[in-house]
């Protein structure tokens, strides 16, 4: 009767080590940074939260950036390069123990791109880097410098993307641009559709306010399973002395009414993202991040691993 014991236990083990394997080798979204482009704290803050940081010599948050992790190929791609590039790539590298495969750029704002710096012959001297881009990004970076050098020397070898076209990653990971209205300077701005075979998500970093867009982004929530969420603002009013209306984003307090009929396995897809440094949703505890969980939906958090 022992053994019977013993033969059950081992493949109780087996099936578990089995499961853990296959839970492992799953794709999923690594958080990498969750602040608005001038990271937190952010430069001419007089705050004391942030000053306390600078005297400190740290950083609160890294600033807005995820990448795809894929175990079984033992390769990532982040979606964006911020000014933070050096500590995203390490803790990417490091914590995944994949290669960066590509970097995925949204748009021409200074804390989407501009990252790409480190792979020039000053810092990294890449080789043959795929940078995914839209047109307008693409002739960006190839018309003026210093991005045009990254190019000339190979450091990156531009792919070009276009709106709705999927890309695959690998057999069983895709993404796919799609456009967004946001203050198109120099670029236009896409939003990506992450898909594997078993999940779907959509990164929206950016976009000037759900109700210009040609999408209704309700529908969007509930055909994904996640959902990555322009965060910058928590309400108008919000930065003293700047006329808010010259960087229009959705108030998280805007996308939470909008949102708010939404079934509650919905709005806990939802994780915003992309904080200003002015947000009170940075703040551990406060009455802004107790309102959002409350609500039902989620804020994302650096070095959070969310399954694909």
């Amino acid at each position: 009767m022992i053994w019977i014991y013993i033969s059950i236990l081992i493949n109780i083990f087996q099936l578990q080590t089995l499961n853990t394997k296959l839970e492992t080798s799953q794709p999923y979204i690594l958080i990498l940074g969750i602040a608005q482009d001038g990271g937190y704290p952010h430069a001419g803050c007089q705050r004391d939260d942030c000053q306390k940081l600078f005297k400190q010599g740290k950083k609160g948050h890294l600033i807005s950036c995820i990448a795809i992790v894929d175990p079984a190929s033992k390769q990532s791609w982040m979606i964006d390069a911020t000014p933070d590039f050096p500590e995203q790539l390490e803790i990417l590298e490091k914590i995944t123990s994949t290669k960066l495969a590509g970097i995925f750029l949204t748009h021409a704002h200074i804390g989407h791109y501009t990252g790409l710096m480190h792979l020039g012959r000053e810092v990294i001297g890449a080789k043959q880097i795929p940078v995914y881009a839209m047109p307008k990004m693409k002739d960006f970076l190839e018309e003026n410098g210093p991005w045009s050098q990254l190019v000339s020397l190979q450091n990156i070898i531009i792919q070009p993307l276009a709106a709705n076209e999927n890309i695959k990653l690998t057999k069983e990971l895709s993404i796919t641009p799609f456009l967004v209205p946001h203050r198109d300077e120099y670029s236009e701005t896409v939003g990506y559709q992450i898909e594997s075979i078993h999940k779907k998500a959509i990164f929206i970093p950016d976009i000037n306010k759900w109700n210009i867009w040609e999408r209704d982004i309700t529908k969007e929530i509930q055909n994904v399973n996640i959902a990555l969420l322009d965060g910058s603002f928590y309400q108008n009013g919000e930065i003293p002395g700047r006329n808010m209306s010259e960087i229009p984003h959705p108030f998280v307090q805007e996308s939470m009414e909008l949102f708010k009929d939404l079934s509650d396995i919905d709005k806990a897809k939802v994780h915003f993202i992309h904080i200003n440094h002015t947000n009170p949703l940075l703040h551990k505890g406060s009455a802004a991040q107790k309102e959002v969980k409350k609500a039902g939906f989620k804020l994302a958090q650096e070095r959070q691993r969310i399954g694909l």
